[in-house]
């Protein structure tokens, strides 16, 4: 397995890249924030070298706007992951599982040559989701040993820790590995 972490408006732009493969970062939620940090964000990652992805957060509703207004933000790179975060918004609501399905498709349409995967915890995995439907990959938060997420599910990424910061790990033997599955998938 390899290395990474995600960021957000949260963590600094020049966030530490030692031992790390991938990395994760927040672009957009709903139809109108913008991580404020995504360019400077973006370009440390690749200086780096690193393998990029891009999430956004998803609220229910306008979900072609939202997919839209993701794919407009994020940048457009051959190779780098697209992920929707389903978790429970600021409000306490989240999207339903046909709107799940169907923003991930949206984006999928709107960028063939990105993978796009889901990003859910255990407990919306285990207890929220009805269809199974995760794209291209699921990216788990399970807070427990890296790489031991405790579903049955295929995984191809798992958020471990946030403790000092989201770390994850990729079920891929080397960075080459999980570029080339990025690249093709």
């Amino acid at each position: 397995m390899i290395r990474g972490i995600d960021v957000s408006a949260y963590q600094s732009s020049s966030y530490d890249t030692d031992g790390i493969s991938f990395v994760f970062i927040k672009a957009t939620e709903g139809r109108s924030y913008i991580n404020p940090k995504l360019a400077a964000q973006t370009k440390r990652a690749r200086d780096a070298g690193l393998v990029v992805g891009f999430y956004h957060f998803l609220w229910p509703g306008n979900l072609s706007a939202q997919a839209d207004y993701f794919v407009s933000k994020a940048p457009e790179r051959a190779g780098d992951i697209l992920a929707v975060d389903w978790e429970t918004t600021s409000e306490g609501t989240h999207a339903s599982n046909a709107e799940k399905d169907l923003f991930i498709r949206k984006v999928k349409e709107k960028r063939p040559n990105n993978p796009v995967i889901l990003y859910a915890n255990r407990h919306y995995w285990l207890n929220v989701d009805t269809t199974s439907y995760a794209g291209d990959g699921l990216w788990i938060a399970d807070y427990v040993t890296a790489g031991k997420p405790r579903i049955q599910a295929k995984w191809r990424f798992h958020q471990y820790t946030d403790s000092p910061l989201d770390k994850n790990v990729a079920n891929f033997a080397s960075k080459a590995a999980l570029r080339e599955w990025a690249e093709n998938a």
